[in-house]
């Protein structure tokens, strides 16, 4: 599907010379490569936020009990 503003960014890659045609469509593959890893990032958080607050939850309720330990960095 073509919109106003992929027909245009397609004529701005097209009044580039041919080898800066590539670089530009090189640089445009990634940045749509990384738009594409943080949707996924985003929907991935979003289906997990309601486990990530349980753990959050759980885990202050342990350390206000007493059974929480420091992280010993040595250990990991």
């Amino acid at each position: 599907m073509q919109t106003g503003a992929s027909v245009t960014i397609i004529k701005m890659i097209e009044s580039l010379p041919e080898p800066m045609q590539e670089r530009a469509l090189e640089h445009m593959q990634q940045y749509l490569e990384d738009i594409r890893d943080e949707l996924k990032w985003s929907d991935s958080i979003g289906k997990s936020q309601s486990k990530l607050i349980a753990a959050a939850r759980q885990a202050r309720e342990e350390i206000m009990q007493g059974k929480a330990t420091p992280l010993d960095m040595e250990e990991l």
